[in-house]
């Protein structure tokens, strides 16, 4: 079963409103542009005057600042160069291989400043615990975004999703077919999660997968903090975060981490396998949000335009992502057929908790997850 077809018959549910830590009142800033517009308020390209009108006043700016985008994850580095050439923009990519959690710490700590991010790009738990630092904007695309996948007035929407898979060096690691496999001497000091789950969206995935492979649920994730507790007394566990270096050096020869990073992996390691495992199928996608005090926001609203636009999401699809205007996109003949057409179909009926789900798993995960694997 393909997450194209199933995700659309999942609800992302209401919206949950978060806490921001309090930060020192800053002096706000003229967002005024040549035009009159007031670009921290805009919510559409329409309230500029129009696209044109947009990338004018973006380009005023002259920069963009993003957080937390490794130029590998679904394909970041060409869809960041691709938006620069083609507005003439400077995009300042911060911190590309932090966490979600630390784009919302970034954002409070450098509030007011010019360094503070622009945009978001966040998993679900961290996504909404802080909706009321977003901003509400709806890109000229909005009507093919399926309603379960935004948030009604225009504060998050969903961008690209996955599968939540093993990958491993084939040549340094026999083949997995399940989890269970992991807990096997022949992977002792080889298993990394990516990130840390009370943090990162892929790492709370990963523990989510493993709970569902134990018996567990989404209402349930006890059993996936068990299962690596289990990993880490075996010896297999590695508390190292890994990235495209590692993996290439072999440091860390398997990875719990989304499919579309195993795509990216098996790149430059020609070893590298990816698998789902049929027992434990968890899907999902990532938030985009605009940070409310973004120092360049009519940048901040030209990117997102770009991003859910037809080129834009044909790049995340080019990283073996799934782009949210998918099923729109193929119906109108503009989506890359070829890549559309090759992304790998799935056995079983994926889970995609829902944002309850997601906050009671996200505080189980706080109060346990750490001296589990300590």
């Amino acid at each position: 079963m393909n997450l194209r077809s199933t995700l659309a018959a999942v609800s992302a549910a209401t919206l949950l409103g978060g806490l921001a830590a309090c930060a020192a009142p800053e002096k706000e800033k003229d967002t005024t542009t040549e035009s009159g517009v007031q670009a921290a308020t805009a919510t559409s390209a329409e309230d500029f005057g129009g696209m044109d009108a947009l990338i004018e006043a973006a380009q005023a700016e002259g920069e963009l600042n993003v957080i937390a985008l490794p130029p590998d994850w679904a394909n970041y580095g060409e869809i960041i160069e691709t938006f620069s050439e083609k507005y003439d923009i400077k995009v300042n990519s911060q911190q590309p291989d932090a966490a979600s959690q630390d784009e919302i710490n970034a954002a409070e700590q450098n509030k007011g400043k010019d360094s503070a991010p622009d945009v978001f790009d966040l998993g679900q738990s961290v996504a909404l615990a802080n909706t009321d630092m977003y901003a509400e904007y709806k890109v000229e695309t909005w009507d093919e975004i399926p309603e379960q996948f935004k948030d009604p007035n225009g504060l998050w929407v969903n961008d690209y999703g996955g599968y939540m898979a093993i990958g491993y060096d084939s040549a340094k690691v026999p083949d997995v077919t399940s989890l269970e496999d992991l807990l096997k001497p022949e992977f002792k000091g080889a298993v990394a999660l990516n990130g840390d789950p009370t943090q990162a969206g892929a790492a709370f995935s990963g523990v989510m997968m493993a709970a569902i492979a134990n018996g567990g649920s989404a209402d349930d994730i006890a059993p996936g903090v068990e299962f690596f507790s289990k990993l880490k007394q075996a010896g297999n566990f590695l508390t190292v975060d890994p990235d495209s270096t590692t993996i290439e050096q072999g440091t860390t020869p398997v990875v719990i981490d989304w499919d579309y990073l195993g795509a990216a992996a098996a790149k430059n390691v020609s070893t590298w396998k990816t698998v789902v495992p049929a027992e434990a199928v968890v899907a999902g996608y990532y938030f985009q949000a605009i940070n409310a005090d973004a120092p360049h926001p009519a940048a901040a609203r030209l990117w997102q335009e770009f991003l859910y636009s037809d080129e834009g999401q044909n790049l995340w699809l080019k990283g073996g992502a799934r782009p949210v205007r998918g099923d729109a996109m193929a119906e109108a003949g503009t989506i890359d057929a070829d890549l559309w057409g090759a992304l790998p179909e799935v056995s079983g009926e994926p889970v995609i908790p829902t944002d309850e789900q997601t906050v009671k798993a996200g505080e189980y995960l706080a109060a346990n997850w750490s001296k589990a694997i300590s």
